[in-house]
């Protein structure tokens, strides 16, 4: 058996895996989130999309976040806080630090991700860079990426979403 990839302690046959093969949706925010990490680690990129809130998937760049799944070592995954999200929410927000190594290089990805449940399924809606901001406003997926890059936010840091 599998360790799951989310870091549960679950084999993936038991955590992640019925939500990746379609069987069933998870139960709450942080449960899409988990499966969203694992989802990249064994290259489900249809997973990604197709849990992405609809409304938002026009800008979805498979061939970027295919690249990222690919080439990426998934090295773990940290849920640092939840608000909200549980199975009688309707919004929840996650917290996460997803660690990998690119090109030799170990790297974070820190986000606050932003869930929706809609007819009884959680969505992946956007996400913030780092932990949610308490007053200050959230990055568009239009808007420029805060890293400085230049380049709108979903064709930077904001591609895994």
């Amino acid at each position: 058996m599998t360790d799951c990839p989310c870091g549960s302690g679950k084999t993936l046959d038991t955590c992640c895996g019925p939500y990746l093969a379609g069987g069933t949706t998870a139960p709450t925010a942080e449960a899409l989130m988990r499966s969203r990490y694992s989802a990249f680690v064994v290259g489900n990129i249809d997973y990604l999309h197709d849990t992405l809130l609809p409304e938002t998937r026009d800008d979805f760049d498979r061939k970027s976040v295919t690249e990222w799944s690919q080439t990426a070592e998934w090295l773990g995954l940290q849920v640092k806080s939840t608000e909200a999200g549980g199975e009688g929410d309707e919004e929840g927000y996650v917290e996460f630090v997803a660690r990998f190594k690119l090109n030799g290089q170990e790297a974070v990805h820190h986000e606050t991700g932003h869930f929706s449940k809609r007819d009884g399924r959680w969505w992946y809606v956007d996400g913030a860079l780092g932990p949610r901001p308490r007053h200050a406003a959230k990055v568009g997926r239009n808007d420029p990426c805060p890293c400085g890059s230049g380049k709108k936010y979903k064709k930077c840091h904001g591609a895994a979403a």
